[in-house]
């Protein structure tokens, strides 16, 4: 058996405005005299020869999967794991040239493409596989008391909202002004007639946004609005996903034009958002390799995990640990060999 030691080195760190890293170091238990035959028997670790570095992002969705994965890589498959600060750009650079950190588990490749596809010329990074099962992340949403039967479709607002001419509008609460988004939810209303019936909501910020989508709530108002995901909001209070139809290329081009003369209804585009690993973990470290190769996760559930840390007391690191002690559901996917 082997006993795992979890020692956070968060002092420093903390002083200098850094996430805790987090260090996780195998213990051998075996009695003294055991001896070099027993560790000649023993199958070889799953783990590669160094230790498994994780960039933990700032961003609360990419720390909690950085503290998650370094848990369960430890606690089942043996490894030392360490999870250290990053950014996107700086730790796609520095895999792509050194290989370290072995692992960065939400990796928003479209936006640092020329840096992404560097490392991938330079044959030192791979994507593991997608980090959530979905791959759309914007769209419109409605509160879930005003919702019955069939999930509710954009197309479908024009025929539920109060006519055009009748002296009522319902509130559309968009993204800040200086957002792309406002441009395109602009052109989507629209494309899908909704121009004249909506009162159109653009916040001066994600604060003042989040504030009026909870005072409508609050007030148990007829409203839609714009969102992203994961996001701990969406979990708080009940909200669900409006259909945005197919996406259309050509039509998502012009929505995103300020002079867009005819828009035509497209969804959001999907994002490339992947497990990146080291090239030399899927040679090395193989099993760890199919593990993230499984590890994609539905975007309610971060939405739910991000909801946990707002809580009282909670911290990434007591979600993680909940999620790791609750939900074998999930992760016990991952760490399952294929059949």
């Amino acid at each position: 058996m082997r006993l795992v030691r979890w020692t956070y080195l968060g002092a420093m760190l903390a002083l200098a405005g850094q996430p805790a890293m987090a260090q996780f170091t195998i213990l051998d238990d075996r009695p003294a005299g055991a001896g070099a035959n027993a560790a000649e028997q023993e199958a070889p670790l799953p783990c590669g020869t160094q230790p498994i570095a994780i960039a933990r992002m700032s961003w609360p969705s990419a720390a909690l999967l950085a503290e998650i994965h370094a848990r369960l890589l430890a606690s089942e498959y043996g490894c030392e794991v360490r999870v250290t600060p990053g950014d996107m750009p700086a730790t796609t650079s520095s895999m792509g040239s050194s290989g370290q950190p072995a692992v960065a588990p939400e990796m928003w490749v479209t936006r640092i493409a020329d840096v992404w596809n560097g490392a991938i010329e330079a044959q030192m990074v791979r994507s593991a596989a997608p980090t959530y099962v979905e791959t759309t992340f914007e769209g419109w949403f409605m509160p879930g008391y005003s919702v019955t039967g069939a999930v509710p479709s954009a197309a479908g607002l024009a025929g539920s909202l109060p006519a055009e001419g009748t002296g009522e509008r319902t509130r559309f609460i968009s993204c800040p002004a200086d957002w792309a988004c406002a441009l395109i939810n602009r052109n989507l209303l629209k494309a899908y007639g909704l121009e004249q019936r909506v009162e159109v909501i653009e916040p001066a910020n994600r604060f003042e946004m989040d504030t009026l989508i909870g005072e409508a709530v609050n007030r148990r108002d007829v409203f839609f609005f714009y969102y992203w995901q994961p996001n701990a909001v969406l979990e708080q209070l009940d909200f669900v996903a409006l259909d945005m139809g197919a996406f259309d290329e050509e039509a998502a081009k012009c929505l995103a034009r300020q002079n867009c003369v005819d828009p035509r209804p497209s969804a959001y585009p999907s994002e490339m958002v992947v497990v990146a690993l080291s090239d030399w973990v899927f040679s090395e470290a193989p099993q760890v390799a199919s593990y993230f190769q499984r590890s994609s996760l539905p975007l309610s559930e971060m939405n739910a995990l991000l909801a946990q840390t707002s809580e009282p007391g909670a911290t990434i690191e007591s979600v993680a640990d909940q999620f790791v002690a609750t939900r074998r559901d999930i992760w016990s996917k991952w760490v399952a060999e294929p059949q």
